[in-house]
């Protein structure tokens, strides 16, 4: 599955340019996660067109000395001044246990861990003319369409099943299962 995705983000040209850009800023821990790859792998699965445009571009990074919020915010305009037909969302995960009433994360890949779902808990990284996977829980539910909560700690299960509520994920992909 992993040479199956860095495929598809090969051949898709938005896609490969966006990780292009965000390998531009030259933060070794920067990364593009969530519904950029899920919903290309989806979208691949159910033979449907797929356009990271359609949401806003989830750029992950971990600096545990920069966890201002005008951090992430002086990389969004940064990426916005690179190319604008982006909707940038840039978070540093050393500061987003205390919004999500975690314990402190050690790197993005930890943090990714503490995610609603596991499907969604994968990143790609651009390293030149490559690719890098980052995926806590691997990638079987991502192959086999599984929407699974990464926690039963009853604030995650809330937040999982306020996702599976509002996200409009089984309309838009029938193949997909929920399992708690």
């Amino acid at each position: 599955m992993r040479d199956f995705i860095i495929d598809l983000l090969k051949r898709d040209p938005i896609r490969w340019h966006a990780l292009g850009l965000v390998q531009r800023l030259n933060i070794e821990t920067a990364c593009i996660g969530a519904g950029f790859v899920r919903n290309l792998v989806w979208d691949e699965l159910h033979g449907l067109e797929s356009d990271c445009r359609d949401g806003d571009i989830d750029v992950l990074w971990f600096d545990a000395q920069r966890v201002s919020p005008q951090a992430d915010l002086e990389i969004e305009q940064k990426l916005n001044r690179l190319d604008l037909s982006f909707d940038w969302s840039v978070k540093n995960q050393a500061r987003m246990h205390i919004r999500n009433n975690d314990c402190p994360y050690t790197d993005v890949a930890d943090a990714m861990t503490f995610w609603p779902e596991t499907a969604t808990a994968i990143a790609a990284r651009r390293i030149g003319s490559e690719c890098e996977l980052i995926a806590p829980f691997g990638f079987d539910d991502l192959q086999n369409m599984v929407l699974r909560p990464t926690s039963k700690e009853k604030h995650k299960r809330e937040a999982f099943q306020n996702r599976i509520r509002t996200k409009d994920w089984i309309n838009r992909w029938p193949s997909v299962r929920i399992e708690l």
